[in-house]
This record gives structure tokens, sequence and C-alpha cells, in this order.
């Protein structure tokens, strides 16, 4: 799978998170401790926000460790929120278009999971999607439509309420087409204002989430493993949940599929 990491506070320069520590995450790139796999090298990308309100974005194809361009950026951009990501592909080719995060307008997003049997209810899922937002789609990968069913669900709006019923049209889908449902989801996304994040797994493991705050600094973070033992002070995030961050606040409340009415009327 992915390793991944997000940041919301005061200012600093990307490399901070992405390439200073001793476990940054361009380390966990070629060695992660936490994950499937040790190695994430099917490519690599960044969204931070700045000046205005769209985020800034840069992906590309390479292994993270391998890419002088990645840390010369990162010591360059400064940001108070920002989401990195470094992946192992679970489907899709690796390309550009399927490298994480995707942004739409305001938001941004970063996945680590996986939807089981996908090839076989990705269409209804995508034919689903409004037209506006079907036009949106770049890519082949189930971590970009869920954040596009997240948008249709009205992410903007509700983001706990938009994440529970994408999760839930994603189960539903395979109910329909006689496959056991199957979902991984760790994922970061985030507004220009909040940073927010869903640990949840159909099954009985979900992939890894730390909160993290710093003793020197007003910031925190979220992210797959810990990227310095010695720095922020990190907490697990418990499977089904939900964690809303600012600057100075994290709050953390309970998180599951929401079935739509339909289902639940011909229950």
């Amino acid at each position: 799978m992915c390793r991944w990491a997000a940041y919301i506070g005061e200012p600093v320069f990307l490399e901070d998170i992405v390439a200073a520590p001793c476990h940054s995450l361009i380390a966990q790139s070629h060695h992660a401790l936490e994950a499937k796999t040790a190695t994430n090298g099917d490519g690599f990308g960044m969204a931070w926000y700045g000046e205005r309100p769209q985020p800034g974005r840069y992906r590309d194809v390479l292994p993270a460790w391998s890419d002088c361009n990645l840390r010369s950026l990162c010591q360059q951009i400064r940001s108070g929120l920002f989401l990195a990501h470094v992946r192992a592909s679970t489907g899709g080719a690796t390309s550009r278009d399927n490298c994480h995060p995707f942004v739409s307008g305001r938001w941004s997003f970063m996945h680590n999971g996986q939807i089981g049997d996908f090839e076989r209810i990705r269409r209804p899922l995508e034919q689903s999607l409004p037209d506006e937002l079907y036009n949106q789609l770049q890519g082949s990968t189930d971590s970009e439509l869920i954040f596009l069913l997240m948008l249709a669900e009205g992410l903007a709006f509700d983001p706990h309420r938009a994440a529970s019923r994408a999760v839930g049209r994603v189960i539903e889908a395979a109910e329909q087409a006689g496959v056991e449902p199957a979902v991984k989801l760790t994922a970061a996304f985030a507004d220009g204002e909040r940073l927010y994040a869903v640990r949840y797994s159909t099954s009985a493991s979900a992939p890894t989430l730390y909160a993290g705050s710093f003793r020197d600094r007003a910031g925190r973070c979220l992210v797959s493993e810990p990227f310095d033992r010695d720095g922020p002070e990190w907490q697990a995030v418990p499977p089904g949940s939900m964690v809303t961050m600012t600057e100075s606040s994290l709050s953390v409340r309970h998180f599951e599929p929401a079935r739509s009415m339909l289902h639940a009327v011909a229950v």
C-alpha cells in the first residue's frame, strides 16, 4: 500500500516532514516500517496551500527517493497546510494521473488502502457520479473515485456525512455485484482551513494512522507512521474513526458507512 503525511499549523518548509526527519516520508518510500510492503516507489505527490484558496500540486512517477526536484521544492516551499504521499500501487498504472494527492477546487485528498474487486464495481460507481464530477476523472484508481464520491455526497458541507455515505455506496455496489465488500481506507483530505482523516476497514485491520502535535511549534500532523519518534507526541488513531484537525485543536469521532435510504427501506 502507500505512506502519507499531512501537516496543519504555523507555516514550515515541506522538508521538515517530507525529507529532513530520520524516518521522513522519503525514507518511508524505500523502507516503511508499518506498511504491507516496505517499498513505496510507484510515484509521489504533494499538495500545499498558500496565498490562494486552491492548493498547488506536484506529482511524478519516479520513486520519491530518486527525484532531486522533490527535495529542492521541499527546501523552498513553506506552507501552513499540506499533504504528501508516496505510492505503492494496488491497482492502476504507474502514471502521473494515478499519483496522489487528487485535487478538486479547494479540496485535496490522498489515500492508503484498497477496494476489493474494484474492477467489478468500478463502472456502476463511476456512472453514479454527476457529470461535472465524472468529467474530472483523470486516472484509474479506486482512490480518486472515492474522492469524487465524497464530493458528490456533499464534502464541502458535511465532511463526515460525505465520507460515510461515499464508503456506504462502495459497500452497496459490492453487494449488488455479488461480491464480499472489502474496503480498507485510511485517507486524509483538506479544504485549505481544516485537515481531516478517516481510518476504516470492513475487515479486522485498517491501515495505520497516527496524530501528532509538536512541542516546539504550533502545528499538528496526521501520518501513516511516525517520521520521528523523538519529535512530535504521537497517538494512534483507532479504526472506525474520523479526525478533524486545526492548528490548535483535534477531535475524533466514530466513523462507519451510511447506508442509502433505498437500502434501508428494502431491509
